[in-house]
Formats: C-alpha cells, sequence, structure tokens
C-alpha cells in the first residue's frame, strides 16, 4: 500500500499543552484535578502535571484511571522525606526545574509561590491561578495573586474582593466553580456507635487558631464532651507545624495528616463543626448543618468580613460553653439555614454545569486565545 504524499505545507495541528505545577501539599491537589481531567478529554489538549513528589504524582494517578495526564517528576530539592503533607520549598522547586517548566505556554497552579516567575527575566509562559478554598480569612488575598493572567473562583464573593483588593480585573478573573466536590467522599462512620459526630478543624494561622492559642483548654473540653463523638482534624499545615494532637478519650479520633483529612471524608460524615478560620467551613456547609465557632479571645468580630462565617452558627468565648452549645444546635439551627444557604451561594457557585467543566473551558478559552497571540 502507498502511503499518501503529504503536501509540503499541509501540516498537522499542534496539540494544546497545558501544565498543571503540582509544588504544594497534597490538599491543593483537590481544586485543580477535576479541571486537569476534564482538559484531557478535549480533542487537541494535552496536559502535563509537573511535581517534585512521587508521593503527590500517585494520588493524581489513582484518579486518572485511563492515564491521560503526562504526569512529569521535577527533580527534587533537598528536603524531608516525600510525603503527601511535606513538599520541598516551592520556590527551590521552582528555581530548579525553571527549564522545564518554561518550556510549557500555559501553567495552572493554586498556590501563588510561582508567581515569582513572573520575576524571571525572558519568562513567557502564561498563567492561570485556581484559586483553592472559599474562605473569608484576610491571609486568603496576597499581593502575589495579582501575578497571575487568569484567575478561577469558586464564587462571586472571592472574585469580589479580589477586584477590591485591586488584585486582579473583572476581564482577567472569572467564577468556575468548586471543582473539589466532584471528588468528594461518601459520608462514612468512624466510630461504633451512633452517637452524633464533631468535627474540630482548627486553622493554622498562628493569629487566629483556636488550637496554637487554647490547645489545652479545647481539648479538655472536647473530653469532658457527653453524648458525642469528635473527630479532630486540623489544617494539614497546623498538624505539621505543631506536635501531634493527643488524646486516649474513647470518643475522639486524631488526624494528623491522612487522604481522609483533604477529601471530605469529615466533612461529609460529621453532624455538627466546631472551628476558628478554616475555609473548610463551606465544604461542610455543602450540606446546611449546626455550626459552632469558638472565640476565646473575644475578638470584636461581627463587622469584621474576615469573620463573616462566623454569622452562620453559634459562637462561643468559653470553652465550658461548648457543651450548652452543642445540646442547643440542632433545635437553633432552623434560624441559621438561610444564612447558611445564602453565604454558600456567594462563596460557591453551584451552577448545574460540573465545575471542572466550566474551569476546562475558561482555561481552553484563554490557551487558544494566548496561542493566537503568539502566533500573531
Amino acid at each position: 500500500m502507498i502511503a499518501p504524499v503529504r503536501h509540503p505545507l499541509e501540516t498537522r495541528p499542534l496539540p494544546t499543552d497545558i501544565a498543571f505545577l503540582a509544588i504544594a501539599e497534597a490538599h491543593q491537589t483537590y481544586h485543580w484535578l477535576p479541571a486537569a481531567l476534564a482538559l484531557s478529554r478535549r480533542p487537541g489538549v494535552k496536559v502535563h502535571v509537573l511535581s517534585p513528589s512521587r508521593i503527590i504524582l500517585d494520588l493524581i494517578s489513582s484518579y486518572d484511571r485511563d492515564g491521560a495526564l503526562n504526569l512529569v517528576r521535577l527533580r527534587r530539592p533537598p528536603s524531608r522525606p516525600d510525603s503527601l503533607f511535606r513538599q520541598p520549598s516551592r520556590f527551590l522547586t521552582l528555581m530548579l526545574n525553571y527549564a522545564t517548566i518554561r518550556r510549557f505556554p500555559v501553567l495552572v497552579t493554586t498556590e501563588i509561590s510561582s508567581g515569582w516567575l513572573r520575576t524571571v527575566p525572558g519568562f513567557s509562559s502564561r498563567m492561570v491561578q485556581i484559586k483553592h478554598g472559599a474562605g473569608d480569612r484576610e491571609g486568603g488575598y496576597k499581593a502575589r495573586h495579582s501575578a497571575f493572567d487568569l484567575t478561577l473562583v469558586a464564587g462571586e464573593k472571592d472574585r469580589r474582593r479580589l477586584i477590591d483588593r485591586g488584585l486582579c480585573t473583572a476581564a482577567d478573573s472569572a467564577v468556575g466553580g468548586y471543582a473539589k466536590f466532584e471528588l468528594q467522599a461518601a459520608r462514612q462512620r468512624f466510630f461504633d456507635d451512633d452517637r452524633p459526630v464533631l468535627l474540630y478543624n482548627p486553622h493554622f494561622d498562628a493569629a487566629l487558631s483556636s488550637w496554637l492559642n487554647h490547645g489545652p483548654d479545647v481539648l479538655a473540653a472536647l473530653e469532658a464532651l457527653e453524648g458525642w463523638n469528635v473527630i479532630i482534624a486540623p489544617h494539614i499545615k497546623l498538624a505539621s507545624r505543631t506536635p501531634p494532637i493527643r488524646s486516649d478519650a474513647p470518643h475522639i479520633r486524631v488526624d494528623m495528616g491522612s487522604r481522609h483529612s483533604i477529601d471530605m471524608s469529615y466533612t461529609m460524615s460529621a453532624d455538627a463543626y466546631l472551628g476558628d478560620v478554616s475555609s473548610q467551613i463551606y465544604e461542610f456547609l455543602l450540606h446546611p448543618r449546626p455550626c459552632i465557632f469558638l472565640n476565646p479571645d473575644r475578638r470584636d468580630w461581627r463587622s469584621d468580613d474576615a469573620f463573616a462565617h462566623w454569622r452562620l452558627g453559634q459562637v462561643i468565648e468559653d470553652m465550658a460553653m461548648l457543651q450548652p452549645a452543642l445540646d442547643r444546635a440542632a433545635d437553633l439551627q432552623a434560624g441559621f439555614v438561610d444564612a447558611q444557604e445564602a453565604a454558600m451561594s456567594d462563596s460557591i457557585d453551584r451552577s448545574p454545569i460540573p465545575p471542572s467543566e466550566r474551569q476546562a473551558d475558561l482555561i481552553l478559552d484563554f490557551a487558544r486565545k494566548a496561542e493566537g497571540t503568539a502566533a500573531a
């Protein structure tokens, strides 16, 4: 059989190459992976994942059953042993692998350290950030957010706040939903009895964390609870920065870092939430349920948008108030449902179109426009 003759000027279209930077800890993976998988199913698109972690690449592979993603192992700076929750310095990883990273015309990430790439002379890749989380803490808005060509957020709240702070504009930001919901674990049973489950989810922010500032009092109150089981699952950054939380109380389960702590296993399985400023409150409120927030430092929070989520449940200033707050939580919940649903609508857009597909559309449209600009 004679092969067809191809005209010298006839060329096949090159694939659109999009690379996802997986240089953060594993909890951020869940925010970009659905979009990467959705893009990998689009014709004419090649999706690459760049990471210095074999363990995180293995986690990604566990969701990529068809092997559609091109996994690229980056050089790893000297650091502690590989782990889902402890990754080497992002800055050192970027420097060590700059020659590899800069080859990709479009880079997508959920962390902001990669904004440093903008300072390197000659760097020309276009950069997309998928802002992970949907919380209210002011620490979620930093100057480096402005380094990206396109920012995708979960809901109008984040877009509005980023624009108000001059970190993006209406033209270079878009609402794409919360793709992590597509990878959520099912509700599970973590205890042998039928008592309701309280999830305690302290944040790592040293200025705001209920655990870092009041840990012994909090643990004593949790151990003294009657009628409840308790899951203590701190933000993984807190878990990596503080001595392990330990308790021998039979009604307490402590998780200092596992897939359960990052795949929504606990937020889906708990009956009530106890915390401070973690954005996981909005994952818990995917289904409205009672919330209690700790304010032992007696902050004047009511007019502060950084604590907007504290309007969605009871706020207590003394750990002695925890048991009574839980005892009345079910009766009070009806009075919080409207506020919880309104806050969720503002924080996380719940379009019927899957967030991964919306994000994929936005990224691909951006990438194709960038290709057109480069070609011109």
